[in-house]
Protein backbone atom coordinates (compact mmCIF):
# COMPACT_ATOMS: atom_id res chain seq x y z
CA UNK A 1 0.00 0.00 0.00
CA UNK A 2 1.39 3.41 -0.99
CA UNK A 3 1.82 6.35 1.31
CA UNK A 4 -1.25 8.52 1.81
CA UNK A 5 -1.34 11.74 -0.15
CA UNK A 6 -0.82 14.88 1.96
CA UNK A 7 -3.89 16.90 2.78
CA UNK A 8 -4.01 19.94 0.48
CA UNK A 9 -5.01 23.21 2.08
CA UNK A 10 -5.90 26.55 0.54
CA UNK A 11 -3.80 29.09 2.41
CA UNK A 12 -3.32 32.84 2.67
CA UNK A 13 -0.23 34.40 4.23
CA UNK A 14 1.60 37.61 3.52
CA UNK A 15 5.32 37.82 2.94
CA UNK A 16 7.12 38.28 6.25
CA UNK A 17 10.42 36.96 7.62
CA UNK A 18 8.38 34.81 10.01
CA UNK A 19 6.42 33.12 7.19
CA UNK A 20 9.25 32.90 4.63
CA UNK A 21 10.45 29.40 5.46
CA UNK A 22 6.92 28.01 5.19
CA UNK A 23 5.90 29.88 2.04
CA UNK A 24 9.18 29.24 0.24
CA UNK A 25 8.97 25.49 0.79
CA UNK A 26 12.08 25.41 2.96
CA UNK A 27 9.81 23.87 5.59
CA UNK A 28 7.83 20.87 4.40
CA UNK A 29 5.34 18.49 5.92
CA UNK A 30 4.72 14.85 5.09
CA UNK A 31 1.04 15.26 5.93
CA UNK A 32 0.17 18.71 4.54
CA UNK A 33 0.54 20.55 1.25
CA UNK A 34 -0.33 24.23 0.87
CA UNK A 35 -1.79 26.05 -2.11
CA UNK A 36 -0.78 29.61 -1.23
CA UNK A 37 -2.85 32.44 -2.68
CA UNK A 38 -0.86 34.68 -5.01
CA UNK A 39 -1.37 37.76 -2.86
CA UNK A 40 1.45 40.14 -1.94
CA UNK A 41 -0.41 42.13 0.72
CA UNK A 42 -2.58 39.85 2.82
CA UNK A 43 -5.23 42.38 3.85
CA UNK A 44 -6.32 42.79 0.22
CA UNK A 45 -7.75 39.26 0.46
CA UNK A 46 -9.34 39.42 3.90
CA UNK A 47 -12.82 39.84 2.42
CA UNK A 48 -12.26 36.51 0.65
CA UNK A 49 -11.42 34.95 4.02
CA UNK A 50 -14.60 36.06 5.82
CA UNK A 51 -17.10 36.52 2.99
CA UNK A 52 -16.29 33.75 0.52
CA UNK A 53 -14.66 31.47 3.13
CA UNK A 54 -12.14 30.69 0.43
CA UNK A 55 -9.27 29.46 2.60
CA UNK A 56 -8.71 26.53 4.94
CA UNK A 57 -6.05 28.46 6.84
CA UNK A 58 -5.36 32.18 6.63
CA UNK A 59 -3.72 35.16 8.16
CA UNK A 60 -6.45 37.55 9.29
CA UNK A 61 -6.68 40.91 11.03
CA UNK A 62 -7.66 40.40 14.64
CA UNK A 63 -10.54 42.90 14.61
CA UNK A 64 -11.87 41.30 11.42
CA UNK A 65 -11.81 37.91 13.11
CA UNK A 66 -13.64 39.21 16.17
CA UNK A 67 -16.31 40.82 14.00
CA UNK A 68 -16.56 37.66 11.90
CA UNK A 69 -17.04 35.58 15.05
CA UNK A 70 -19.78 37.95 16.18
CA UNK A 71 -21.46 37.40 12.82
CA UNK A 72 -21.29 33.61 13.11
CA UNK A 73 -18.60 32.93 10.51
CA UNK A 74 -17.23 29.36 10.73
CA UNK A 75 -13.67 30.33 11.67
CA UNK A 76 -11.52 29.39 14.64
CA UNK A 77 -8.53 31.31 15.95
CA UNK A 78 -5.07 29.79 16.23
CA UNK A 79 -2.90 31.29 19.02
CA UNK A 80 -0.26 32.45 16.55
CA UNK A 81 0.51 36.13 15.96
CA UNK A 82 1.67 36.85 12.42
CA UNK A 83 2.08 40.60 12.82
CA UNK A 84 1.92 43.16 15.59
CA UNK A 85 3.22 46.66 16.15
CA UNK A 86 2.69 49.59 18.45
CA UNK A 87 0.39 51.95 16.55
CA UNK A 88 1.43 55.29 18.04
CA UNK A 89 3.50 56.51 15.03
CA UNK A 90 0.85 55.77 12.39
CA UNK A 91 -1.54 58.61 13.21
CA UNK A 92 0.07 61.49 11.30
CA UNK A 93 -0.66 65.05 10.18
CA UNK A 94 0.76 67.47 7.61
CA UNK A 95 2.93 69.95 9.53
CA UNK A 96 2.65 72.47 6.67
CA UNK A 97 -0.90 73.12 7.87
CA UNK A 98 0.11 73.79 11.49
CA UNK A 99 0.84 71.74 14.58
CA UNK A 100 -1.67 69.09 15.66
CA UNK A 101 -1.75 67.32 19.03
CA UNK A 102 -4.09 64.53 20.21
CA UNK A 103 -6.26 66.99 22.15
CA UNK A 104 -6.83 68.95 18.93
CA UNK A 105 -8.56 66.05 17.15
CA UNK A 106 -12.05 66.68 18.49
CA UNK A 107 -14.14 67.88 15.55
CA UNK A 108 -11.29 67.29 13.08
CA UNK A 109 -11.38 65.09 9.97
CA UNK A 110 -9.22 61.99 10.32
CA UNK A 111 -8.75 59.55 7.46
CA UNK A 112 -8.84 55.79 8.02
CA UNK A 113 -8.96 52.96 5.52
CA UNK A 114 -12.15 51.75 7.16
CA UNK A 115 -13.59 52.07 10.64
CA UNK A 116 -12.96 48.39 11.40
CA UNK A 117 -9.26 48.33 10.42
CA UNK A 118 -7.27 46.90 13.33
CA UNK A 119 -4.69 49.71 13.35
CA UNK A 120 -7.47 52.31 13.48
CA UNK A 121 -9.15 50.49 16.37
CA UNK A 122 -5.92 50.49 18.37
CA UNK A 123 -5.33 54.18 17.57
CA UNK A 124 -8.84 55.09 18.75
CA UNK A 125 -8.21 53.14 21.94
CA UNK A 126 -4.95 54.97 22.57
CA UNK A 127 -6.59 58.34 21.98
CA UNK A 128 -9.45 57.53 24.36
CA UNK A 129 -7.42 55.91 27.13
CA UNK A 130 -4.32 58.09 27.14
CA UNK A 131 -5.53 61.45 25.81
CA UNK A 132 -9.23 61.61 26.67
CA UNK A 133 -10.31 61.89 23.01
CA UNK A 134 -13.34 59.61 22.63
CA UNK A 135 -13.94 58.20 19.12
CA UNK A 136 -17.35 59.87 18.73
CA UNK A 137 -15.74 63.31 19.04
CA UNK A 138 -13.72 62.81 15.84
CA UNK A 139 -15.01 63.12 12.27
CA UNK A 140 -13.72 59.91 10.70
CA UNK A 141 -13.38 59.67 6.92
CA UNK A 142 -13.30 56.14 5.48
CA UNK A 143 -12.26 54.83 2.08
CA UNK A 144 -13.28 51.13 2.09
CA UNK A 145 -16.04 48.81 3.27
CA UNK A 146 -15.46 46.64 6.30
CA UNK A 147 -14.20 43.13 5.55
CA UNK A 148 -17.25 41.68 7.33
CA UNK A 149 -20.26 42.50 5.16
CA UNK A 150 -22.74 42.54 8.05
CA UNK A 151 -21.00 45.45 9.82
CA UNK A 152 -22.49 48.95 9.61
CA UNK A 153 -20.30 52.01 10.10
CA UNK A 154 -21.11 54.40 12.96
CA UNK A 155 -22.69 57.78 12.21
CA UNK A 156 -19.39 59.51 13.04
CA UNK A 157 -17.86 58.09 9.83
CA UNK A 158 -18.34 59.58 6.38
CA UNK A 159 -17.16 57.97 3.18
CA UNK A 160 -14.64 59.80 1.05
CA UNK A 161 -15.79 60.63 -2.46
CA UNK A 162 -15.07 58.01 -5.11
CA UNK A 163 -11.57 58.31 -6.52
CA UNK A 164 -10.17 60.17 -3.52
CA UNK A 165 -6.90 58.94 -2.01
CA UNK A 166 -6.14 59.32 1.69
CA UNK A 167 -2.54 60.53 1.53
CA UNK A 168 -3.32 63.04 -1.22
CA UNK A 169 -6.22 64.42 0.83
CA UNK A 170 -3.98 64.75 3.87
CA UNK A 171 -1.29 66.61 1.97
CA UNK A 172 -3.90 68.87 0.34
CA UNK A 173 -5.44 69.80 3.70
CA UNK A 174 -8.73 67.98 3.04
CA UNK A 175 -7.96 65.81 6.06
CA UNK A 176 -6.49 67.07 9.31
CA UNK A 177 -4.84 63.74 10.12
CA UNK A 178 -4.81 60.16 8.91
CA UNK A 179 -4.00 56.65 10.08
CA UNK A 180 -1.51 55.37 7.52
CA UNK A 181 -0.07 51.92 6.92
CA UNK A 182 3.45 50.69 7.49
CA UNK A 183 5.92 51.69 6.17
CA UNK A 184 5.05 55.35 6.47
CA UNK A 185 5.76 57.53 3.41
CA UNK A 186 9.18 59.18 3.46
CA UNK A 187 7.77 62.71 3.49
CA UNK A 188 9.20 65.31 5.86
CA UNK A 189 5.82 67.06 6.04
CA UNK A 190 4.27 64.09 7.86
CA UNK A 191 4.59 64.19 11.65
CA UNK A 192 3.08 61.92 14.33
CA UNK A 193 0.09 63.40 16.12
CA UNK A 194 1.23 61.60 19.28
CA UNK A 195 4.44 63.35 20.36
CA UNK A 196 7.50 61.16 21.05
CA UNK A 197 5.57 58.26 19.53
CA UNK A 198 8.30 55.66 20.12
CA UNK A 199 8.65 56.61 23.78
CA UNK A 200 4.88 56.64 24.25
CA UNK A 201 4.67 53.17 22.68
CA UNK A 202 7.27 51.90 25.14
CA UNK A 203 5.32 53.43 28.03
CA UNK A 204 2.12 51.78 26.76
CA UNK A 205 3.85 48.40 26.63
CA UNK A 206 5.27 48.73 30.13
CA UNK A 207 1.98 49.94 31.57
CA UNK A 208 -0.25 47.37 29.87
CA UNK A 209 2.14 44.42 29.74
CA UNK A 210 0.92 43.63 26.23
CA UNK A 211 1.52 44.14 22.55
CA UNK A 212 -0.94 45.48 19.99
CA UNK A 213 -1.78 42.56 17.71
CA UNK A 214 -2.55 43.20 14.06
CA UNK A 215 -2.89 39.78 12.42
CA UNK A 216 -3.28 36.24 13.72
CA UNK A 217 -4.18 32.92 12.04
CA UNK A 218 -7.58 31.34 11.53
CA UNK A 219 -8.74 27.96 10.24
CA UNK A 220 -12.10 26.76 9.03
CA UNK A 221 -13.98 25.15 11.90
CA UNK A 222 -14.66 22.09 9.74
CA UNK A 223 -10.91 21.56 9.30
CA UNK A 224 -10.36 21.68 13.05
CA UNK A 225 -13.25 19.28 13.63
CA UNK A 226 -12.34 16.75 10.96
CA UNK A 227 -8.53 17.04 10.87
CA UNK A 228 -7.26 18.12 14.30
CA UNK A 229 -3.82 16.68 13.53
CA UNK A 230 -3.62 18.95 10.50
CA UNK A 231 -4.33 21.99 12.68
CA UNK A 232 -1.60 20.95 15.10
CA UNK A 233 0.76 20.52 12.15
CA UNK A 234 -0.07 24.01 10.82
CA UNK A 235 0.78 25.45 14.23
CA UNK A 236 4.06 23.50 14.37
CA UNK A 237 5.09 24.69 10.89
CA UNK A 238 4.26 28.31 11.65
CA UNK A 239 6.27 28.15 14.86
CA UNK A 240 9.24 26.59 13.06
CA UNK A 241 9.00 29.25 10.34
CA UNK A 242 9.16 31.96 13.00
CA UNK A 243 12.15 30.30 14.61
CA UNK A 244 13.88 29.95 11.23
CA UNK A 245 13.70 33.76 10.94
CA UNK A 246 15.59 34.10 14.22
CA UNK A 247 12.57 35.42 16.10
CA UNK A 248 12.17 36.62 18.68
CA UNK A 249 15.40 38.60 18.83
CA UNK A 250 17.29 37.88 22.03
CA UNK A 251 17.18 41.51 23.14
CA UNK A 252 13.70 42.45 21.91
CA UNK A 253 9.99 42.07 22.63
CA UNK A 254 8.40 38.98 21.11
CA UNK A 255 6.02 40.56 18.60
CA UNK A 256 4.91 37.13 17.31
CA UNK A 257 3.89 35.23 20.45
CA UNK A 258 2.48 31.71 20.12
CA UNK A 259 0.13 29.94 22.53
CA UNK A 260 -2.97 31.02 24.44
CA UNK A 261 -1.08 31.82 27.63
CA UNK A 262 1.37 34.09 25.81
CA UNK A 263 -1.51 35.94 24.12
CA UNK A 264 -4.15 36.07 26.82
CA UNK A 265 -3.33 39.59 28.00
CA UNK A 266 -2.92 40.82 24.40
CA UNK A 267 -6.32 39.43 23.48
CA UNK A 268 -8.03 40.76 26.61
CA UNK A 269 -6.99 44.30 25.71
CA UNK A 270 -8.02 43.86 22.07
CA UNK A 271 -11.43 42.52 23.08
CA UNK A 272 -12.01 45.40 25.47
CA UNK A 273 -10.94 47.92 22.82
CA UNK A 274 -13.31 46.47 20.21
CA UNK A 275 -16.24 46.16 22.58
CA UNK A 276 -15.97 49.75 23.81
CA UNK A 277 -15.93 50.98 20.21
CA UNK A 278 -19.02 48.99 19.22
CA UNK A 279 -17.15 46.74 16.81
CA UNK A 280 -18.44 43.62 18.58
CA UNK A 281 -21.76 43.29 20.46
CA UNK A 282 -20.27 41.76 23.61
CA UNK A 283 -16.90 41.28 25.25
CA UNK A 284 -15.99 37.68 24.42
CA UNK A 285 -13.91 35.71 26.87
CA UNK A 286 -10.49 34.86 25.46
CA UNK A 287 -11.15 31.13 25.60
CA UNK A 288 -14.25 31.56 23.42
CA UNK A 289 -12.06 32.55 20.48
CA UNK A 290 -10.60 29.03 20.26
CA UNK A 291 -12.00 25.52 20.08
CA UNK A 292 -10.77 22.47 22.01
CA UNK A 293 -8.07 21.81 19.41
CA UNK A 294 -6.63 25.31 19.02
CA UNK A 295 -6.95 26.19 22.72
CA UNK A 296 -4.60 23.31 23.55
CA UNK A 297 -1.85 24.35 21.12
CA UNK A 298 1.41 25.08 22.91
CA UNK A 299 4.99 25.80 21.92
Amino acid sequence: MGLAEPLRLRALFGGYPQTLALKSGALRSASLAFDFADVKVAHTAFKRVVRELEFDVAELALVTFLMAKASGKPLVLLPAVISARFQHPYLVYNAEHGHLAPADLAGRRVGIRSYSVTTAAWVRGILADDYGVEPERVRWVGFEDAHVAEYRDPPTLERAAAGKEMLAMLLAGELDAAVLASPLPADARLKPVIPDAAAKAKEWYQRNRAIQINHMVVVRDTLSQSHPRAVREIFRLLLQSKQAAGLPAADGIDMNPFGVAANRRNLELALDCCYRQGLIPRRFAVDELFDDVTRALKC
